[in-house]
C-alpha cells in the first residue's frame, strides 16, 4: 500500500463526512484547484481507498426501529461449515453486518427489523433454518449512543 499524503487524507476525510461534495467544493476547502483534486479522487477510487458512495438512511424514518445484536456460536468449526454459514448469512437481507470473531462467540450479527415480532419471525423462519448453529444469544439496542461510518484517519 502506498503512503497517502496529507492532501489525500483530507480528501478522504471530507468525502467521509459528505460524499456529495463536488470536486470544486473539495478543492475550495483545501485551497487548491479542481483539476488535482479530481485526479487524486479518481486515483483513490481506482486504488480502492474509496469503495463506493452511498446514502445513509434514517432507520426510524423508514420504519426499521429495532436493532438486534446476535452472538452466534457454531457446533462445528471446519472450513466447509464456516463457509456455508457465511454464504447463508449473506443471503439474509435483515443482516446489516456480520463479523467472524475470535473469542467466546464465532459470529457477531447486527440485524435491523420493524418490530420484536419481526425479529421473532426472522429467528423462527430464517436463522433457525441455518445448520450448525450451536448457541444463539440475542441482545436488543435500547438507545444508540454513537454511530458513524467514518474512520479516524
Amino acid at each position: 500500500m502506498e503512503k497517502l499524503d496529507e492532501i489525500d487524507l483530507n480528501i478522504l476525510r471530507i468525502l467521509q463526512k459528505d460524499s456529495k461534495k463536488t470536486t470544486k467544493e473539495v478543492a475550495e476547502m483545501l485551497n487548491l484547484t479542481a483539476s488535482p483534486i479530481y485526479e487524486r479522487t479518481r486515483r483513490l477510487e481506482k486504488k480502492g481507498y474509496i469503495k463506493k458512495y452511498v446514502a445513509i438512511l434514517d432507520r426510524k424514518l423508514i420504519n426499521i426501529p429495532i436493532t438486534a445484536i446476535c452472538m452466534v456460536s457454531l457446533r462445528y468449526h471446519d472450513e466447509g461449515f464456516i463457509d456455508k454459514f457465511e454464504r447463508q448469512i449473506k443471503a439474509l437481507k435483515e443482516v446489516q453486518e456480520c463479523y467472524h470473531m475470535a473469542g467466546k462467540v464465532d459470529f457477531f450479527l447486527k440485524i435491523n427489523l420493524i418490530s420484536l415480532e419481526g425479529y421473532h419471525e426472522f429467528v423462527r423462519l430464517k436463522l433457525s433454518k441455518i445448520e450448525n448453529i450451536g448457541v444463539l444469544e440475542s441482545y436488543f439496542v435500547l438507545k444508540e449512543i454513537s454511530s458513524t461510518t467514518e474512520y479516524y484517519i
